[in-house]
């Protein structure tokens, strides 16, 4: 399994607009292309010198093979939209993870 995370760093100034926009547009349109079975968005926790509010966005996939394929199939349309509504107002940067093990605590 992989993560494929993307790190944002969105201006305050049009936060609300942005945040809405990726939870009913391009979170649904990642996940429409069948190549993510889910995502998770999080806040990070800390205060950026350079100013405005930093998230980490997760889509889950199966290997690193539908990963390329979204690469090659999808992310330039995707990427175009955020940045032609949101020109100038953020920074991202992507990762690749592989998932090594999950383990969970089942005990209360």
């Amino acid at each position: 399994m992989y993560i494929y995370n993307v790190t944002i760093n969105i201006e305050e100034s049009i936060h609300d607009t942005w945040i809405s926009w990726m939870q009913k547009k391009h979170i649904p349109d990642m996940l429409k292309t069948g190549k993510f079975s889910k995502a998770k968005m999080t806040r990070v926790i800390v205060e950026e010198e350079m100013g405005g509010i930093t998230y980490s966005v997760q889509y889950t996939t199966d290997s690193k093979e539908t990963l390329e394929k979204y690469y090659t199939e999808d992310a330039k349309r995707l990427r175009n939209e955020g940045a032609q509504l949101f020109t100038g107002k953020f920074v991202a940067f992507r990762t690749e993870l592989e998932v090594v093990f999950t383990q969970a605590n089942f005990t209360n």
